[in-house]
């Protein structure tokens, strides 16, 4: 059994088959936890998950790029999209959040990377802050883990999870969602009781250019504990060898597996049992 613990099968990419992935992929005795990133594919997320008795689970959430209007184009990990400006509205989150089938908040976080030009920068990070804080607190207030998204800002969120931590706040703490960064900010992360989330990237073969930040993930994943971890697609997008260039989907979390068992030198099935047991008692998954 596999559990992708981040996937957006809620979003367009999946308009036209979206039954015929999820059937797949629970037939392959694979689960997927659907995660929000803005208001209506946090609702997406949550009617998706109703359909199914087990196997399929939501979290909602407000994603930093959807702060503000803009076209996010990474076409080297394939990420494409725009975004919408959106603000933070507490009672819909919490109101959703309430629903049997959403798990956790998220997801949100931290990215700097895709502020608009036409925005003042500084006030631009102060709103992310702020919001992530938001999230943050509905976390604890509902006693949920949160999804964390992080693009190379670990200076700053590091800080207010310690803070959070130190106040005896996010009692179920989170996860790193699509961890890129070093094991000397993953310790860190460890420490504070958090997860780390490893995607389709850990599977890239780096470009020559790359290859110092991809040596950076793999010493993370061969030197994690077997039980901080979990796996995810993050698809549509991030998808792992072989199928790079190919719309992700959940099935393919199973590549991931594979390579983190091959980096750890140890067996797939280990790594599906192992990350498997850890995001069932981390989001309180039955079954």
């Amino acid at each position: 059994m596999l559990i992708d613990t981040h996937a957006h099968l809620n979003f367009s990419a999946y308009k036209d088959d979206l039954d015929e992935v999820i059937k797949r992929t629970l037939e392959n005795n694979t689960w997927v936890i659907n995660v929000g990133s803005q208001s209506s594919t946090s609702e997406r997320a949550v009617e998706i998950a109703n359909k199914y008795e087990k196997g399929i689970y939501a979290t909602v959430g407000l994603h930093p790029t959807h702060l503000f209007s803009m076209e996010v184009d990474e076409s080297e990990v394939e990420v494409k999209f725009k975004s919408r400006s959106e603000s933070w509205n507490k009672k819909f989150y919490k109101n959703l959040a309430q629903n049997k089938k959403v798990i956790a908040i998220g997801e949100m976080g931290l990215d700097y990377n895709f502020i608009p030009k036409n925005v003042d920068f500084e006030a631009a990070k102060k709103k992310q802050q702020e919001v992530f804080r938001q999230g943050l607190d509905l976390a604890d207030e509902l006693d949920l883990p949160i999804i964390i998204h992080n693009r190379d800002v670990h200076d700053d969120i590091i800080p207010i999870l310690n803070e959070y931590v130190k106040n005896n706040k996010l009692n179920r703490r989170g996860v790193i969602h699509c961890y890129t960064g070093g094991w000397e900010h993953a310790k860190k992360y460890l420490d504070m009781g958090f997860l780390i989330g490893f995607t389709g990237i850990v599977t890239f073969q780096p470009k020559k250019s790359q290859i110092e930040a991809q040596g950076r993930i793999w010493e993370v994943v061969k030197n994690i504990p077997m039980n901080k971890f979990l796996i995810e697609t993050d698809c549509p997008y991030l998808t792992p060898e072989p199928f790079r260039g190919k719309r992700n989907e959940p099935l393919y979390v199973r590549y991931v597996a594979e390579k983190i068992a091959e980096i750890k030198n140890t067996g797939f099935e280990e790594i599906a049992a192992i990350s498997t047991k850890t995001a069932k008692k981390f989001f309180e998954l039955q079954g």
